[in-house]
């Protein structure tokens, strides 16, 4: 069973999984909008895969009978000047994940909470990878950012991503 203060911040962390989908699905329409398929793809897969952990956390929030509370989630950015700066922010966004997965895994610990400190180590593992996707793609970027040519070819790159990571 869940302790009340661990039950209030996993559901804190349901709602920054959501925002953070609704964050991508915006970045996804904008590059859309900009003529990016291939990052407009890869901004609505990665939208999925935070709608995934959304659900994972609450699967395990119900599995430990605690109770789901959805809350409203706050306004999103809707347009970005350039592709670099999209994946600036979301390089930025996911090191803020990747400190609230910290601050959950600390809590679970200082409770004891060994069987929410197992879920976590998978949040940790992904953060890791999700942040080294992102820094990849910033640092290509901005090797090609002044080229046509450069952006083209990885807008089709980024589309070709399949599923969720």
């Amino acid at each position: 069973m869940l302790e009340q203060k661990m039950e209030t911040a996993l559901n804190q962390q349901v709602n920054a999984e959501l925002w953070s989908a609704y964050l991508y699905l915006s970045m996804s329409y904008d590059m859309d909008d900009k003529g990016y398929e291939g990052m407009a793809s890869w901004f609505a897969l990665q939208a999925k895969e935070e709608f995934e952990h959304a659900t994972r956390f609450m699967k395990f929030i119900g599995e430990r009978e605690g109770k789901v509370k959805l809350t409203p989630i706050a306004e999103v950015q809707q347009v970005w000047d350039a592709p670099k700066n999209a994946f600036d922010d979301t390089l930025k966004h996911e090191k803020i994940v990747t400190e609230k997965i910290h601050k959950l895994m600390d809590m679970a610990i200082e409770l004891k909470d060994y069987a929410t400190q197992n879920m976590l180590k998978w949040f940790i593992d992904e953060q890791v990878e999700e942040e080294d996707t992102v820094r990849k793609i910033l640092e290509t970027l901005k090797r090609i950012e002044s080229s046509p040519a450069g952006l083209y070819a990885l807008d089709k790159k980024l589309g070709k991503r399949g599923g969720a990571s």
